[in-house]
C-alpha cells in the first residue's frame, strides 16, 4: 500500500456536524485529524481494497492506517 501522511500541524479538537461515508448524520465533538493521500497514489490505494471484501485492506495496511491516525491522536492528546 502506498504510504500515508498526516498533517499533524492541522490535528484540532472541533465540534463537527456532518454526514459519514454511509450518508448517516452524526454530531459529535472530537479531534480532526487530517489524512493526506498523495493524487500519485489514489490508484493504488483503490486497487488494494475491495468494500465488498471482510479482510479487505489486508491486516497489515490497516495496521499502517491504523498506526498513523493512532500515533497523530496520541501526538494531539
Amino acid at each position: 500500500m502506498a504510504h500515508l501522511i498526516i498533517d499533524q500541524t492541522a490535528v484540532t479538537v472541533q465540534s463537527v456536524s456532518s454526514t459519514d461515508a454511509s450518508g448517516a448524520p452524526f454530531a459529535e465533538e472530537g479531534f480532526i485529524i487530517p489524512v493526506v493521500i498523495p493524487l500519485s497514489e489514489v490508484g493504488d490505494w483503490l486497487a488494494a481494497y475491495d468494500p465488498a471484501s471482510s479482510t479487505s485492506p489486508t491486516a497489515a495496511d490497516s495496521r499502517k492506517i491504523a498506526r498513523a491516525v493512532l500515533d497523530a491522536l496520541s501526538s494531539a492528546v
